[in-house]
């Protein structure tokens, strides 16, 4: 089996982050290292539990396996799964050497590694993400939460996995809408520090989504590598992990607007957030206006969701999309911190966007919906 290891070097806490064909039906042999006894508890999602639970059950082999599978959608990142989740571990008797194992998209890893934060002051958790989205973003780097009615991700703590095994092979599983959105952060990795594997997806990002194994396994190892870099740099985002917020300012308020529903997959706002991110760049004189049209024509190409127009029902006007982007956890002392960019992977953090500057880019951006 060919595999890449990328290692998030956070010293006592190091992990590794496994890249690969057929890693789910291996399980055993690479997490009963971490195992004090031949047991996990499985937290994952109807969804994900009817198309992959019993290659991992057979994964596991001889290590007893209980599970629990909550409704998929973003709407589980809640204090009401939360409880559940909690609950349901306290019942199965987890000790605190004990290691839980998130088995799904973002919503479970986020979840899942909330979870195991407060659990017992903290258990360990292995993270097996079965989403693009997640085995290039949030699986890695131990943010985990739970969204609010006031926005997302914002109740949650820092809390690294033990390990993460990214098994390329459930990537043929995902419809191609959700691919699609998980490419969207891939692309992001390009844009905020990588002009060269920018270059690389633009060639090579139709052959990818058709389903190239070596390809996708490459995108994945180049993205986990970008981000365990910034994170062993800036674990708790106190200045260069903010970079990897390119587009989700605008991404967060979208995905409020829309109710966290299936109108926008976080991914395709993550694309769109980009894009916007390099429009109020060129408009404020960071960049060249060819920036954002190289962008957007690659987002084009790949069919994916570029601007508001490409999102279905009604939105709120620009100034409603500020206020909700006032929320966002990027607002330090009352001023909100954008992820600019000079050029295609050259991005830095601001807080210096004018007001009028952004509403302008908005309307523009809404009117264009009619």
């Amino acid at each position: 089996m060919n595999r890449e290891t990328v290692t998030v070097p956070l010293g006592a806490r190091s992990y590794e982050v496994r890249i690969g064909q057929g890693l789910i039906a291996s399980t055993a042999t690479e997490i009963s290292p971490l195992l004090p006894r031949p047991r996990v508890t499985v937290l994952t999602d109807e969804n994900v539990a009817a198309v992959q639970l019993e290659t991992l059950r057979a994964g596991l082999g001889d290590i007893k396996m209980s599970h629990l599978a909550l409704p998929a959608g973003e709407a589980t990142k809640s204090w009401s799964a939360l409880e559940k989740t909690v609950e349901w571990m306290l019942d199965q008797k987890i000790e605190r050497r004990d290691v839980l194992v998130a088995f799904g998209g973002g919503v479970i890893g986020d979840l899942g590694g909330f979870a195991a934060a407060v659990l017992r002051r903290g258990i360990r958790y292995v993270q097996i993400p079965t989403s693009l989205l997640a085995q290039v973003d949030s699986s890695v780097g131990g943010k985990t939460a739970i969204n609010s009615v006031a926005g997302k991700n914002l109740i949650g703590a820092f809390h690294q996995p033990a390990l993460v095994l990214a098994d390329i092979g459930v990537l043929d599983t995902l419809t191609k809408r959700d691919f699609l959105a998980g490419y969207g952060e891939i692309v992001k990795y390009g844009l905020l520090g990588d002009a060269a594997f920018f270059d690389w997806l633009e060639e090579n990002g139709p052959a990818l989504a058709k389903g190239d194994a070596a390809l996708r396994t490459y995108a994945v190892r180049r993205s986990v590598e970008m981000k365990a870099d910034i994170v062993a740099r800036d674990e708790t985002e106190q200045g260069d992990r903010a970079l990897l917020n390119l587009g989700h300012t605008f991404c967060h308020a979208l995905e409020a607007a829309t109710g966290y529903s299936d109108r926008l997959l976080h991914g395709e706002g993550v694309a769109i957030g980009c894009a916007l991110a390099y429009e109020v760049s060129a408009r404020l004189g960071f960049c060249s206006q060819e920036e954002p049209s190289r962008v957007r024509s690659h987002l084009k190409s790949m069919g994916m969701k570029t601007d508001l127009a490409d999102i279905p029902g009604d939105l709120p006007d620009a100034s409603k999309l500020v206020d909700l982007m006032g929320q966002d956890k990027k607002v330090v002392d009352g001023r909100l911190r954008f992820i600019m960019a000079r050029a295609i992977g050259d991005a830095f953090v601001t807080d210096d966007v004018p007001g009028d500057v952004l509403i302008s880019t908005l309307n523009d951006a809404l009117r264009a919906r009619i």
